[in-house]
């Protein structure tokens, strides 16, 4: 097993909450840049680091100064309705698809063993500029059907090419955990650190599940900055050697 869970605090569990979003860099960087948002405006803290030795060997500065390993960050967001939200989220992950396999399964296996069973994965879609829209993919009938009585806005044909990537891998993996894995998806022109699609994200989430994260206007200036290196130098590259399917789009 590659994966190494490093608790942050004393504690060693994630405990209660109410839902649970995950977001890596992709298309317009949509879910990166709504997690990056909902942490910024709301009081969070980190519980633990991800690693696994399927991440590329990059070794960064934290914001302590401190030269750390590649990892997953795992945060606990207290929302302003006081629900607990819990965010996984990080600047890479594996090129090769075999890899990305290994890693989606051992981190929802993980993620069962804590007790997670709501998870969505944030991202963006790239379109023309006059569609502005969010909706919902399920990964099981049952949650679909659920969602759908609750008002989602649910797709059943979309994306068209399907997606590659561990975002991916983790969206469509969860019923084998006994997790409802689903994909939350904005259109976006695909502009790194696109955030009114990340804004529209979170007001369409909070809409439908009450949750108090939507970004604050002002919030927008400060994200686009923070987020500007965060974009992969070349997704179609990056695509490429991930599958046969061009059409895919990358999450």
């Amino acid at each position: 097993m590659g994966l190494h869970v490093e608790w942050r605090s004393s504690n060693t569990h994630i405990g209660d909450h109410e839902i649970m979003f995950f977001a890596l860099p992709g298309v317009g960087n949509v879910g990166k840049v709504a997690i990056e948002g909902i942490h910024s405006s709301h009081l969070s803290h980190e519980i633990a680091r991800l690693h696994h030795t399927a991440l590329p060997p990059l070794a960064t500065l934290d914001e302590d100064g401190l030269l750390t390993p590649p990892h997953l960050s795992l945060s606990s967001i207290e929302s302003v309705t006081g629900k607990r939200v819990i965010t996984l989220t990080g600047t890479s992950q594996p090129l090769d698809p075999e890899h990305q396999g290994m890693m989606a399964r051992e981190i929802l296996r993980w993620l069962e063993n804590q007790g997670v069973t709501s998870l969505y994965v944030l991202a963006g879609l790239m379109d023309i500029p006059t569609r502005k829209e969010v909706f919902i993919v399920a990964s099981s009938a049952t949650h679909r059907i659920d969602l759908e009585a609750s008002g989602v806005d649910v797709r059943r044909d979309e994306p068209k090419s399907g997606a590659i990537g561990l975002a991916a891998l983790i969206a469509s993996n969860g019923p084998l955990f006994n997790i409802n894995s689903a994909c939350a998806i904005a259109t976006t022109v695909g502009s790194s650190g696109d955030v009114f699609a990340s804004q529209r994200l979170l007001e369409h989430l909070d809409g439908w599940f009450d949750l108090g994260i939507a970004l604050p206007a002002d919030i927008q200036a400060k994200l686009t900055e923070k987020l500007s290196a965060i974009a992969p130098g070349k997704i179609d590259d990056l695509v490429g050697e991930l599958t046969e399917s061009p059409d895919a789009f990358y999450m």
